[in-house]
């Protein structure tokens, strides 16, 4: 079988055929709009049916979405990159809050990355819009393209924040993951002796557990993390209503968005 096949990268049980593409709109809270200056709502379009679930904007992107308005220091006039980025929703908040550079990533498919680029062109002021790329990109192989995007568009080869929206699903990638994870991130560097405050460059990694009966697989990504050297915090726990009320298992467990935070110590 090529390994390449979505169908043994991704396994999921199927789910009712999706409708067409559509529009899914991510509401700013308030507390940010203080003026006509100030973006107030993103419109995602999603992909129809697609076996990576490109067509449904996640409970976890939302809270990420939140979770980024909030912690600007992460990103602001820095390098980020999304993972798997489906409609992009978090990329997105990075780039219109001034992130240095976005590039935004996922399986290398037409429909995906025309669809993010259709994102990025639909909500993104001509600035914004300059400095956000959609590229293909397999988790785990090499991510070269990837760090000379980042030299190219602003002098640095590495990314300050990584953004993991809903991915840990996929148990046979965990391993991918951190290995592109740890190609990509800015090294850490000791604090300086000046006391001046440095921004320590980081992966958050957001997900509900949507098969409880797995979710101790699901937190194999934190454990293999840790044994390769990651320290792990957890950042973020918060409650949404559950996307497919019908599905099996605890319904507090399918409806809880969990962010957690990952660092490299210094060398």
């Amino acid at each position: 079988m090529d390994e390449l096949d979505l169908d043994s990268m991704f396994p999921e049980p199927p789910r009712p055929p999706s409708p067409e593409p559509t529009i899914s709109t991510y509401e700013r809270d308030s507390a940010f709009v203080k003026g006509p200056e100030d973006w107030s709502a993103i419109d995602i379009r999603l992909v129809g049916d697609h076996p990576l679930w490109g067509h449904h904007l996640w409970n976890a992107a939302r809270s990420f979405a939140s979770y980024l308005d909030t912690n600007t220091p992460l990103y602001k006039n820095l390098n980020v990159l999304e993972l798997g980025a489906g409609g992009a929703l978090p990329s997105l908040v990075a780039a219109k809050n001034h992130a240095g550079l976005v590039v935004i990533t996922d399986y290398p498919d037409d429909s995906l990355i025309d669809n993010i680029q259709f994102n990025i062109s639909r909500n993104l002021n001509p600035s914004e819009h300059d400095r956000s790329f959609a590229r293909g990109y397999i988790w785990g192989r090499s991510t070269d393209e990837l760090l000379a995007l980042a030299e190219e568009k602003t002098g640095r080869g590495s990314y300050d924040l990584i953004i993991l929206s809903d991915l840990v699903f996929n148990h046979s990638q965990h391993d991918a993951l951190l290995t592109t994870c740890e190609s990509a991130l800015t090294p850490s560097s000791p604090s300086p002796s000046s006391g001046s405050a440095t921004v320590t460059p980081s992966v958050l990694v957001f997900y509900t557990h949507h098969r409880p009966h797995l979710a101790h697989r699901d937190m194999e990504f934190f454990s293999k993390a840790e044994a390769r050297g990651w320290a792990v915090e957890k950042v973020v726990e918060e409650r949404f209503p559950p996307m497919f009320p019908d599905d099996p298992g605890d319904e507090e467990v399918r409806s809880t968005v969990h962010g957690w935070k990952l660092t490299r110590p210094p060398p």
